[in-house]
């Protein structure tokens, strides 16, 4: 999240205006097995314009009352989010799966993670567990194509926005790290995908790791 400054210029009833008006959280359709789809698009999240307690707020009040007795499962679209745009940052997403009900995070079974992109599968491979607690990691599928997910969601009930498509048809000419269809837990490199920039990802993690240990004081109180 940004700092307080930012989200200042906003009164509540603007943020919480603001989060419906871009339809970052929208429960629509099925997936194969039945159960509620909660569409979650991470590059429509203003992160510069709303605070972690308006999201929380936003969230008790319109989407996890429809939740609570139903199971459900999260598809969250990945693609076009950059942390210095629209990435709530570690301690926020962590604030905000704690503020997450039981009732609620017990009928989640699963979240499909759709393209994931390396340094996330690399995070989560390395502290989801820390960070998640409830078996929340382990219910993370990566997606990395439309195409599979559709083995997964009815495909006909679950509407993406076109920008999603557009990177599919990117990926068809630059093969990036990935398998095929969904998998959970294990982080594994497209065989072609021969080389890591170790100081990308080794700075990526420490400033996690950062933010991590920022929160940890505050919690053990």
């Amino acid at each position: 999240m940004d700092s307080p400054a930012t989200t200042a210029a906003l009164s509540d009833t603007q943020q919480q205006h603001l989060l419906h008006k871009l339809d970052l959280f929208r429960l629509q359709g099925r997936d194969r097995r039945g159960r509620a789809v909660l569409r979650v698009v991470g590059k429509f999240f203003p992160a510069r314009y709303v605070s972690v307690e308006a999201l929380t707020k936003y969230l008790e009040e319109r989407v996890l009352p429809k939740l609570e007795d139903r199971q459900f499962a999260v598809v969250y679209v990945h693609a076009g989010v950059r942390r210095s745009e629209n990435c709530p940052g570690i301690s926020a997403l962590r604030s905000i799966y704690e503020a997450i009900p039981v009732s609620v995070k017990r009928n989640l079974e699963a979240v499909y993670f759709v393209h994931p992109g390396l340094q996330a599968r690399l995070f989560l491979a390395t502290f989801g567990r820390l960070l998640f607690a409830g078996g929340l990691y382990e219910k993370i599928k990566y997606v990395n194509r439309v195409e599979f997910l559709w083995e997964e969601v009815r495909r006909k009930e679950v509407e993406l926005p076109e920008f999603v498509y557009e990177l599919d048809d990117k990926m068809e000419h630059r093969p990036i790290m990935a398998d095929s269809g969904s998998e959970s837990d294990h982080l594994r490199l497209h065989h072609g995908a021969s080389f890591v920039d170790p100081v990308g990802v080794s700075s990526y993690s420490m400033r996690c790791i950062a933010l991590k240990l920022e929160s940890q004081p505050s919690k053990a109180r």
